[in-house]
Order: structure tokens, then C-alpha cells, then sequence
């Protein structure tokens, strides 16, 4: 394949998608994912000087992970090889044999990139860490994004990531899996962390894309797992409920043009109706284990709303307004309070939703400015309404995003459409 410009956004593609299982093998390989994330890097920086002159491999993935292995090989061979020369003699080392190591970069029956975020979620790690690690590394997310997604500033998620990676050196924590009465107590974090990939996934945080189903695939794979490993707890299968009724209307999340679509505007009979199904399956799961209700369940209650009903007029907005309700109570959050709001704004008039939202503060979050755009051009506030839509369309960093919100900002005198929010979306 000639050599062009566009070996730097494909590359850009590759390392999105397979970022997270070359770190993964390496970490088994080395036993440290900074290191391992090193390497991963190594292999990337010479893509970026290789791939222009030679063009793009017919297997860019593969390419970039059996560069990084033959890095790591050498490492572990030259650390072999200093150890043995620091041995007494007569320590046995013929007969030695060095491992297999394309068999230890296959995927085991626990999963490597399962065991890596186990990994990055360890204990010894702050909630906050253990997150923004896991998005970097399992999402190959760039900082701002991950700051983007945790609504935090850039440099105090570059430093949480820096000393996370550094602790887990220090305290040798284990490329393995928790003993199984340890899995309940890291049970909460790793959900958090699989739903932030998946919303990255599903409403990219910045660049030129709307959405990256591949990270959602991923989040929904590893939720699949974790489900196997914890089949009695029920947010395991909330998440993985909310997680594929979300994904299910992926297909109509952008139109023939390549433009997005919002939910009240989507074509229903596009959603997955396989997704929906499983989806559904998964929340009756955590019915049937009787447990308390979980953040993840209720999300997924709201999500079956909207996929149990045909049509966007079919929508039962009290419902869905009420859970929100409770979950607000269950799990506060600004951003749960903006969906409240939204679905306030749906079932009791746009009045009733403005309240909510006037009374929110989230720095830097284009949904709340479209949500109040919405909620004030069906209250006929013309002008506020517009300006509301131009404040998202300047700080968001998603350009599909932006053109949505300048398009709504120069449509305010039309017809009311209504979801600039899009009430689909849960928290980050």
C-alpha cells in the first residue's frame, strides 16, 4: 500500500482499538503496565516514522503488537540475562527454557485486558486513579479526553494517571485476578470504569467522531465476563443491561450523511432489536436475584423506556422522570440531575425542566446549555435559546457534536424538534 497522509489518522483508528490488548500482553510479559505501557508506545513511535515511507500493514494491529513484543523480548532477555550473571555458579540455569511468549499475548480463559483492569482498579489506588488509568490505558483515551470525561482539569488527571502507574510499581501489585473474596470490594470501581469506555464509546468526548462503537463492544465484551465471573450480582447485569439497550440504537445514531441523529428523531425500527432483547434479558436478571437496586439498574429501567417504546410520542417521560428521581437520591450527580431535568422538561413542560437545569452548575458541559437551548426555544425565549445552543456548540470538543448544536442555534425559529440534550445519554 503507498505511503500517504492518512497513515496517521489510521493509525490513530489501530491504536484506539487495540491499545488496550497490547498493554494487557505486554503486562503479562514484563509485570509492569507502566513499562508495559512504554513499550505499547515504542511500538507507535515507530509506526509514526515507518508507516509514511511504507505505507499502512495489511494488519496494522497485529503489526503494532509484534513490534512491541519483540521490544519486551529483548527487555526480558537482557534483565535474563544480567540476573543469571549475578547468580553463584553451579545455580541451575541449564535447561532453562524461555517462554512461549505468542501463547502469553493470546487472550487466557480470565482475559488478559479483564486481569488489566482489575489491575488498574486495585485498592492501593484512589477511585479517581483507578478510572482515569483504566481509560488510558484500556480505552487508549488521551488525557484531556479522560479529563473531559471525569469533568476535571487536564494537568490533575495527567498526574493522577503519572502516580497511579507509579504506585502500582511500588506496591508490586500482580498482573492477575483478585482472589474470589476480593472480586465484590473491586466490583464497584470496574463497573465505574467499564461505563465511562462505553460512554466514550458511545458519545466520543472530543474529535471529529460521534461515536466509537468499538470501545462500546469492548466495555460490553468485558461487562459479558465480569458477568460469568459474578453471576449473583446484580449491577453486573444492570450495567451490561444498560450498556446494550444504549448500544442497540447505535444504527440510528447517524443519518445516510453520516450526521447524528438525536433520539427523538431516530428511526426506531434501525435499533438492534437482538441488543434490546439481551438487554432486556439482563435487567430481568437483576430482578430475579432480588437484590437492592443499583445505580446501573435503574439506568437501565430508563433505557428500556425508550426501547420499549415504538415511537418517540409512545415515551413515557413520567416514568422515566420518576426513576431519575430516585436515582438522584441513590447516586447524586450533576449530570443524573441535567437527565432529570431533560426528562422533567418531557413530561411536565419545558418550565418545570428549566427550573431544574437553571439550578446547575457543571463547568465546561456543552449537554447542559443544549438541554436548557431545548427546554427555552419551547418556551419561545428565542434568543436565549440560541445563544444557549452556541455556548455547546463553543465548548464542546466533538466536531459531529458542534455542527448539532450550530445547526440548532440556526434553526430556533422552526420547528421545535426537541432532545438537543438527548436525554439517551446517562452520566459519565
Amino acid at each position: 500500500m503507498a505511503a500517504t497522509d492518512s497513515s496517521f489518522p489510521a493509525l490513530e483508528a489501530v491504536w484506539r482499538i487495540e491499545s488496550a490488548r497490547i498493554i494487557a500482553g505486554l503486562t503479562r510479559m514484563v509485570g509492569d503496565v507502566g513499562l508495559a505501557e512504554e513499550l505499547a508506545q515504542d511500538a507507535l513511535v515507530i509506526a509514526l516514522e515507518q508507516w509514511p515511507a511504507e505505507g499502512v500493514p495489511p494488519n496494522p494491529g497485529g503489526w503494532l503488537m509484534s513490534t512491541a513484543k519483540h521490544r519486551a523480548i529483548d527487555l526480558v532477555r537482557r534483565r535474563a540475562t544480567y540476573e543469571r550473571k549475578l547468580q553463584e555458579v553451579g545455580r541451575e540455569t541449564a535447561g532453562h527454557e524461555e517462554p512461549d511468549w505468542d501463547a502469553d499475548l493470546d487472550d487466557h480463559i480470565g482475559d488478559d485486558v479483564l486481569r488489566l483492569i482489575f489491575m488498574t482498579c486495585h485498592p492501593v489506588l484512589s477511585p479517581e486513579a483507578r478510572a482515569a488509568l483504566t481509560l488510558r490505558l484500556l480505552g487508549g483515551l488521551t488525557t484531556d479526553e479522560i479529563a473531559r470525561a471525569f469533568l476535571t482539569a487536564e494537568p490533575t488527571v495527567g498526574q493522577r494517571i503519572f502516580r497511579a502507574k507509579r504506585t502500582l510499581a511500588k506496591q508490586d501489585v500482580r498482573f492477575e485476578m483478585p482472589a474470589p473474596a476480593e472480586l465484590p470490594a473491586r466490583l464497584t470501581s470496574v463497573l465505574g470504569v467499564l461505563y465511562l469506555v462505553f460512554n466514550e464509546g458511545y458519545s466520543a468526548t472530543a474529535g471529529e467522531e460521534w461515536m466509537r462503537p468499538s470501545l462500546c463492544e469492548e466495555a460490553m465484551r468485558l461487562g459479558r465476563i465480569l458477568a460469568g465471573l459474578l453471576p449473583e450480582e446484580p449491577e453486573v447485569h444492570g450495567l451490561i443491561a444498560l450498556m446494550e439497550l444504549q448500544a442497540s440504537r447505535i444504527p440510528a445514531r447517524t443519518g445516510a450523511d453520516g450526521k447524528p441523529v438525536l433520539l427523538l428523531e431516530q428511526n426506531r425500527a434501525l435499533w438492534d432489536r437482538l441488543l434490546i432483547r439481551r438487554g432486556l434479558e439482563a435487567l430481568a436478571v437483576t430482578r430475579r436475584l432480588g437484590k437492592p437496586v443499583g445505580p446501573y439498574t435503574l439506568q437501565a429501567a430508563i433505557a428500556s423506556c425508550h426501547a420499549l417504546s415504538w415511537t418517540a410520542e409512545e415515551t413515557d417521560w413520567a416514568q422515566i422522570a420518576s426513576l431519575y428521581g430516585v436515582l438522584t437520591q441513590l447516586a447524586p450527580n450533576p449530570v443524573v440531575e441535567l437527565n432529570r431535568g431533560i426528562a422533567v422538561g418531557m413530561a411536565h413542560g419545558p418550565a418545570a425542566g428549566l427550573e431544574i437545569l437553571d439550578g446547575l452548575e457543571i463547568d465546561d458541559y456543552p449537554q447542559l446549555p443544549a438541554a436548557r437551548g431545548d427546554l427555552l426555544e419551547r418556551l419561545g425565549r428565542g434568543e436565549e435559546a440560541r445563544a444557549a445552543f452556541e455556548r455547546a456548540a463553543k465548548i464542546t470538543r466533538n466536531e459531529r457534536e458542534r455542527d448539532v448544536f450550530l445547526r440548532r442555534a440556526r434553526s430556533v425559529s422552526g420547528p421545535v424538534s426537541g432532545g438537543a440534550g438527548d436525554p439517551e445519554s446517562g452520566p459519565r
